[in-house]
């Protein structure tokens, strides 16, 4: 099926992945574009409307992101947020000038009312909150709009020609401070570009299965398997694709969670792919042996990667395409579509060398994670694998503070799988985003029946948090703590004490390590 699609021209938006999740909730396929692109490049996709994000800059700075004055010409609705509003004001004659005294400059929640007949605000209050953040206002309204919105301080908070489709807000519709924000998106959308929806996961497979189908022809696919939910969703997707041509190379380096190897291994024998599980635990603990400073373990878990990889990679040999999980977050934050840009950011530790292929392909490119989590379960992926919180590249060595030994890994497998389960039986594990425990260095004193014990303390950590820029310190109950410290303490030898960590990011980051 062909979709139809909206720009979200990007002007440096702190906003402008949220802008385009927005859209595509409401059904409607959506692609982030720097507002540098050509516009012939953005004719070619025809869209149907036109989205400016906000950005830091002042329209009237000389060295300010402008529009390319074709955009107006094209006969496609244009919504302009925040700076994108006061972009079209300027570019269409009206006037853009710095707040003075304060008075229409508006950080935050802001008292707003609406013309609720003009269609951007169709069918909503004509009262509510909006959430604001410009120190610029529209001194003067270009001609042929009207004022669609005002607050107590600004007096021009929406302006609207509806005769040509161009609509402007000063306040951000896409964020959930701002009320019936989702409305207006939907409005816009659909009854002012005229988008008839139907951009569902299921049609997104059907057609992402048949391109696939199309460039990979008889040819041979090898990817990198992590077990993490972009690798694993992008080799589903090839499995469905092209079964046997597939190559899946499983590099099992000994530091993931407990059965966690055995599970992808598990959820991949429903496809007639070849799945090669390397069982290179030896190879990573001989390379970690003796390093204890974080960087220095990363470092080495990078490179031992791929040396693993090429090995069997040789093994394999020649292939036609090499396929990775890149998703669109990586693509828009590595320079928005600039291929070279993406694959040098993209790789852990460089591509392998001695990987003899033609092309690289990634099949995920155009999705946001909840986007890529949605496809895995068209797959038919186990839940277990689609809504697994992030887990870090090395793995467990970076839970385990200090040296990595086996022994050390085994404890911390145990107690992570005690406090996983006790949050899956308290049915807590929708309520935080990512949660863990890290075996700390400290070793301290306590008493188990009637002896000393000198033994580890365990850290607890959770968080809660939207786009993990931020987090918060999950409140977990304390029944449930008790019930996981004791457990521990009672089941995992080496561990006379459990911590719970309590500080949020900033200052602390979500890993300790």
């Amino acid at each position: 099926m062909s979709h139809q699609t909206v720009i979200i021209l990007d002007f440096g938006g702190q906003y402008n992945q949220l802008i385009a999740r927005r859209v595509r909730e409401q059904g409607v396929y959506c692609e982030v574009r720097p507002y540098t692109t050509p516009l012939e490049e953005l004719k070619a996709l025809k869209p149907v409307g036109i989205i400016f994000t906000g950005g830091p800059g002042s329209v009237y700075d000389p060295a300010a992101p402008q529009a390319d004055p074709g955009l107006f010409k094209l006969g496609v609705p244009i919504l302009g947020i925040c700076y994108g509003c006061q972009l079209l004001a300027h570019n269409l004659g009206g006037r853009v000038a710095q707040a003075q005294d304060g008075a229409a400059r508006e950080y935050g929640k802001t008292g707003t009312s609406f013309d609720t007949g003009c269609k951007l605000f169709r069918g909503l209050p004509a009262e509510s909150v909006t959430w604001m953040s410009h120190g610029d206002y529209m001194e003067k309204v270009p001609e042929g709009f009207h004022l669609a919105a005002r607050s107590a301080a600004c007096p021009n908070v929406a302006i609207a020609d509806e005769a040509r489709g161009f609509y402007g807000v000063q306040f951000h519709p896409e964020v959930n401070h701002t009320a019936h924000g989702a409305a207006m998106l939907r409005n816009f959308l659909y009854e002012i570009c005229g988008a008839s929806g139907g951009w569902t996961m299921e049609n997104y497979k059907e057609t992402a299965l048949r391109r696939l189908r199309e460039k990979i022809g008889g040819g041979k696919v090898l990817l990198a398997l992590s077990g993490g939910v972009d690798s694993s969703v992008a080799a589903a997707l090839l499995a469905e694709a092209v079964g046997p041509q597939l190559t899946c190379v499983f590099v099992d380096h000994g530091l993931m969670r407990l059965d966690e190897g055995d599970e992808v291994e598990a959820a991949f024998s429903q496809w007639d792919v070849r799945f090669l599980r390397v069982n290179a635990e030896e190879r990573f603990l001989a390379k970690l042996a003796g390093v204890t400073e974080p960087e220095a373990k990363r470092k080495a878990i990078g490179e031992e990667f791929i040396r693993v990889f090429e090995a069997e990679a040789r093994k394999i040999g020649k292939v036609d395409f090499l396929a990775q999980g890149t998703i669109y977050p990586d693509v828009i934050e590595s320079g928005a579509g600039d291929a070279a840009v993406i694959k040098s950011h993209h790789n852990v530790g460089g591509l392998p060398g001695c990987v003899d292929f033609k092309e690289i392909i990634e099949p995920l490119r155009m999705l946001f994670k909840d986007e890529v989590r949605q496809l895995g379960r068209e797959l038919g992926l186990p839940e277990y694998l689609v809504s697994r919180q992030p887990f870090p590249g090395p793995g467990l060595a970076i839970r385990c503070i200090g040296g990595v030994t086996k022994e050390k890994l085994d404890l911390l497998r145990q107690a992570d799988f005690i406090f996983r389960d006790e949050i899956a039986q308290a049915g807590l594990s929708g309520t935080m985003d990512q949660y863990f425990a890290v075996l700390t260095n400290m070793r301290s004193v306590g008493v188990m029946g009637d002896g000393r014990t000198y033994d580890y303390a365990l850290a607890l950590r959770s968080v809660t948090t939207s786009d993990f820029m931020t987090a918060d310190w999950t409140r977990i109950p304390y029944g449930v703590l008790d019930r996981v410290s004791v457990r521990i303490v009672n089941e995992v030898p080496h561990i006379n004490r459990v911590l719970y960590d309590i500080t949020s990011k900033p200052p602390a980051t979500i890993e300790w390590e």
